[in-house]
C-alpha cells in the first residue's frame, strides 16, 4: 500500500477531517516531474517521501500553488507551462566567454556542465557550442521553457510549528 493511502486510511480510522495544504504547512510527499513526452526528469516515488514547508522557497511557485488545497491521500497530476514550473528562459542568460576563462585542462563540448564561482556562491552554467577560442555557456535552468507534467502523491499535511 502506497504511504498517500496508509495516511488516508488512518485520517479516516480516526474519524478528523485531514487537514488542506495551505502556506505554511508542513508536507510530506512523494513527486515527480516530467517532460511532454512522459520522460521523468527527477522525482522520489521510489524513494522516501520527501518533506517541506509551502512557501519557503524549496519548491517554484508554480509547483507550490499547485498542492493548496490538497491532503494526505491525494493523488495528482499537473500540467505546467514554461512560465509556471522553472520560465521561459532568456537569451540574457546565454553568454560567450573566451577559452583562457576556462580551466586548461577542461575538454568543452556541447551538453558539459561547468560551475562558475561567483560572489553570491556557484553558478552552473551549460555549454551549448565551441566556436575556436570562443565557449558559448547558457546559465537558464535546464528545464527553462520546457512544459512539465509535475505529479504527487501527498503522504502527510501538518500545520507548521509556531
Amino acid at each position: 500500500m502506497k504511504n498517500a493511502e496508509m495516511n488516508a486510511e488512518r485520517s479516516a480510522d480516526n474519524g478528523a477531517e485531514a487537514l488542506a495544504i495551505a502556506i505554511g504547512s508542513t508536507v510530506t510527499l512523494n513527486f515527480a516531474i516530467e517532460l511532454e513526452d512522459g520522460s521523468g526528469v527527477d522525482g522520489n516515488f521510489d524513494r522516501a517521501p520527501a518533506r517541506l514547508q509551502i512557501g519557503d522557497g524549496t519548491l517554484p511557485e508554480g509547483f507550490e500553488r499547485c498542492l493548496l488545497g490538497l491532503r494526505a491521500g491525494d493523488e495528482r497530476r499537473f500540467p505546467l507551462r514554461p512560465e509556471q514550473a522553472f520560465g521561459l528562459g532568456s537569451p540574457a542568460n546565454v553568454m560567450t566567454l573566451p577559452r583562457q576563462r576556462f580551466a586548461a585542462d577542461l575538454d568543452p563540448e556541447p551538453g558539459l556542465v561547468v560551475d562558475f564561482a561567483t560572489p553570491a556562491g556557484h553558478l552552473p552554467g551549460v555549454i551549448q557550442t565551441v566556436e575556436g577560442d570562443r565557449i558559448v555557456i547558457d546559465f537558464n535552468h535546464p528545464l527553462a521553457g520546457r512544459p512539465l507534467i509535475f505529479a504527487v502523491a501527498i503522504c502527510s499535511v501538518a500545520m507548521a510549528s509556531p
